[in-house]
């Protein structure tokens, strides 16, 4: 068995597009998401872990659209599941098109499970992304995180659903990859016993606030994504989280630039527009093609499906 890949990373985290040899999919992406997740799972469990991946990567299965207005259909996953939207892996996904001489135009609509987004193409490599309609759901809210105490946060969605910490936590060294991602997994576990999130989603990514580091940034963040591992961007789902929770407090105008640093120094630019219900955010960045590659799974390999 073989699957043909275009990897990509944005902003420093990686995106596994498909591109040739898994499965044909039927009916809307969110009933593509069902099919891979209950019946194609390995081509998830191939992408996205050892031997073949990593934590780190998302993966991408992109198709011929469900509806007439849109380009694509697209289906995001990572080690351990499937998510309903992914900013960095729709940069990653048009910069794969790009590269793949694809590109319809220059703004491709692509319906993800959570809804259509659109992106745009600009002359200087970056791709802006105009996301689902993203809200908060609830603030201050307080959780109980075991070893740290209560913690505060809002509740959002942003095409997955966030809880995002603003206030300083008390004894957490935030110069620290490894302390960040412990309070932050701790963080995310208290939340999902809690049983945060709304209709259709749950809170399945934590953002953590800090201080700019670059001089042309307006803060920056730690995300921890659902399988445990951070976002090595700035995290587009959660820069749209972000932005509605800004918008929520009349922090941000309509229009206005926010720019969010991710945790390796790579660099979204955001802003939104009002609609009922939210906010529609666009968030732009970059992606670069890293490989083209073939996987293969030969049938005697018992790692063939991923560790």
């Amino acid at each position: 068995m073989r699957l043909r890949v275009v990897d990509s990373h944005s902003e420093g985290e990686p995106t596994r597009v498909l591109v040739g040899g898994g499965p044909a999919l039927e009916g809307t992406p969110a009933e593509k998401r069902a099919e891979l997740e209950q019946t194609h799972d390995w081509v998830r469990r191939s992408c996205c872990r050892e031997p073949r991946g990593h934590e780190a990567i998302v993966g991408a299965w992109i198709g011929p659209p469900s509806v007439p207005d849109c380009h694509l259909d697209v289906v995001f996953f990572n080690n351990v599941g499937y998510l309903g939207m992914c900013g960095h892996g729709t940069i990653g996904v048009v910069e794969t098109l790009r590269h793949l001489g694809q590109l319809p135009g220059p703004s491709v609509r692509l319906n993800t499970p959570v809804g259509v987004v659109e992106a745009r193409v600009h002359e200087d490599g970056t791709v802006s992304i105009e996301n689902v309609v993203s809200y908060r759901w609830d603030k201050g809210v307080v959780v109980d995180v075991p070893g740290w105490g209560p913690v505060r946060g809002d509740v959002a969605f942003g095409g997955n659903g966030f809880f995002l910490i603003e206030d300083a936590v008390t004894g957490l060294d935030t110069s620290s990859t490894e302390a960040m991602l412990a309070f932050a997994r701790a963080a995310l576990s208290a939340c999902q016993e809690a049983g945060l999130g709304s209709t259709g989603w749950v809170v399945d990514h934590v953002e953590v606030a800090l201080p700019p580091l670059r001089p042309d940034a307006d803060a920056r963040n730690f995300v921890v994504c659902p399988g445990g591992e951070y976002d090595r961007s700035p995290c587009g789902t959660g820069t749209s989280a972000k932005l509605a929770c800004l918008a929520a407090d009349g922090r941000l105008a309509p229009g206005e630039e926010f720019r969010l640093e991710g945790w390796c120094g790579g660099l979204f630019v955001g802003h939104f527009r009002t609609v009922e219900g939210g906010i529609v955010p666009t968030v732009r960045g970059r992606a670069w093609v890293t490989a083209e590659t073939e996987l293969i799974m030969l049938a005697d390999d018992p790692f063939r499906f991923g560790l």
